[in-house]
């Protein structure tokens, strides 16, 4: 995540009104335990506002919540005082300590703005587990990029909050450019504006798992997001495990 998201931040758990935390918690929940890392200490970089932090740590984990944003940390310190958050960049992670595994969700991977902060994040990723750690992590494909998000629009009305997401497509990275309009519904019924802009890019799998293997880790397995199953090249989502060698 960025180190803004001020407004953001504060409507964040209202526009992500759609995203499944149950299921998602379920889903890494069984991830780790599959994969020999059950109730063990877990690093979740780029937590946002922690709804998904704290689910799996009500699963049995021992959780550690880092973003670079520190109003999404507020938002997360009042769901839990059990987690420890940290404000950190993802590129910039830092432990005392290490950690059984390390995740990273709703395609903030993506956020970073180029393959080589991705590669320094996997590095610092490597750095904080134990040897023969986990490290599973969740992003959207180019095809989403392309044909999903793309150069569209959308449009939200949640709970007093107007929100106009635009997206612009760029070909030479196969990035997009968001811009957020966000209007706040007043006690007196008006509105008072606000906004965010980011970036978000996406690579191949294969770029992905070579950066993984020059970060110290051996690539386990490539899914289809929310399954056990392969990917096609359709898929909108990816879900990434790999081991630290």
């Amino acid at each position: 995540m960025g180190n803004g998201y001020g407004e953001f931040a504060e409507v964040y758990d209202l526009l992500t009104f759609n995203v499944p935390y149950d299921g998602l918690a379920d889903y890494y929940s069984e991830i780790l335990t599959r994969f020999g890392a059950d109730g063990a200490r877990v690093l979740d970089m780029g937590c946002g506002t922690g709804s998904l932090t704290v689910r799996l740590s009500e699963r049995g984990f021992d959780m550690i919540g880092q973003d670079a944003s520190s109003e999404m940390l507020t938002i997360a310190a009042d769901k839990s005082s059990k987690i420890m958050w940290i404000c950190q960049d993802m590129e910039k992670t830092e432990l005392v300590g290490t950690v059984g595994a390390v995740i990273s969700t709703l395609d903030s991977i993506n956020h970073l703005g180029s393959p080589d902060a991705i590669l320094e994040c996997f590095r610092r990723a490597a750095e904080c587990l134990n040897s023969g750690g986990l490290f599973a992590f969740d992003v959207n494909t180019i095809f989403k990029h392309r044909e999903i998000l793309g150069n569209n629009t959308f449009v939200y009305d949640v709970d007093g909050v107007y929100c106009v997401w635009q997206n612009a497509f760029d070909e030479c990275d196969n990035g997009v450019d968001i811009e957020l309009d966000l209007f706040f519904e007043n006690e007196d019924g008006s509105y008072s504006r606000g906004g965010e802009s980011f970036r978000e890019i996406a690579l191949t799998t294969d770029a992905y798992c070579k950066l993984l293997e020059n970060s110290g880790f051996e690539v386990g397995n490539v899914w289809e997001y929310q399954t056990f199953g392969a990917p096609s090249e359709n898929s909108e989502k990816l879900l990434i495990l790999a081991k630290k060698r």
